[in-house]
């Protein structure tokens, strides 16, 4: 099977083009940097009682959630196919002092030759712009050991969710670069967790990230699936 037949050389393209825009809090990539704090706390709460745990971010960007995972003493690998994207992370965490393992793979690729190896996989933001979700998220159950943490994020397929996560922020509230996402893309909730079960995943809890456009602050929704939410799954332990 060829890997690389679930990446869009089109959204790898877009992507390396707003490369430098990474590390820009002020720029179109502040969304990432307004709610990281909240999806880091997400991941990194049924995570505390692992000593070092080693956690791959498949589709990484320019490192924002890989770093955090890294300065909570975290042994953080990122994967993306986006070649400046990855040169962006590897400057920046350098310039940080953070020992961060990049790579240009896909979770397919990763998971024939690591499998199991991870306490914990993060996928945020990226199902939506791949070919076949469905793929990366069973790449991902088996990139986690049994008895591993498995975390999703996407955005909702719903009017509300094309309203608020496409026209809103793309368009009116230019928060977002302009053709960041495709309404067919869009993943529901059900539609996750169907996929994630038929991987061997099972499912933990969900919270939405939730946008005030009139302070511009972010907030967590705890046990709600609205427009931007994340979800959290285990791999059960082998049974004896």
């Amino acid at each position: 099977m060829n890997q690389h037949c679930n990446v869009d050389e089109d959204e790898v393209a877009r992507f390396d083009r707003v490369s430098q825009l990474w590390w820009d809090p002020a720029g179109k990539m502040g969304m990432l940097h307004a709610i990281n704090p909240l999806r880091s706390a997400f991941v990194m709460e049924p995570l505390a009682a692992i000593a070092r745990p080693r956690v791959v971010d498949v589709g990484c960007g320019g490192g924002i959630l890989a770093e955090a995972l890294a300065r909570a003493g975290m042994q953080a690998v990122g994967i993306d196919q986006s070649t400046q994207s990855l040169e962006v992370a590897r400057r920046h965490a350098l310039g940080q002092g953070l020992d961060i393992d990049y790579r240009i793979q896909t979770a397919e690729e990763l998971a024939a030759c690591e499998p199991g190896r991870f306490d914990a996989v993060t996928c945020l933001e990226m199902l939506e712009h791949v070919p076949d979700p469905a793929a990366v998220i069973d790449a991902c159950a088996r990139l986690v050991r049994p008895g591993g943490h498995v975390f999703f994020s996407t955005i909702n397929r719903t009017f509300k969710a094309w309203l608020f996560a496409i026209v809103g922020a793309e368009y009116v509230l230019r928060i977002l670069p302009h053709g960041t996402h495709r309404y067919d893309r869009l993943i529901h909730p059900l539609q996750m967790r169907g996929w994630a079960r038929h991987s061997g995943l099972q499912f933990v809890r969900s919270s939405s990230l939730m946008y005030n456009p009139f302070n511009r602050r972010w907030r967590i929704a705890h046990d709600r699936e609205d427009v931007n939410y994340i979800a959290h799954f285990i791999r059960p332990a082998v049974a004896r």
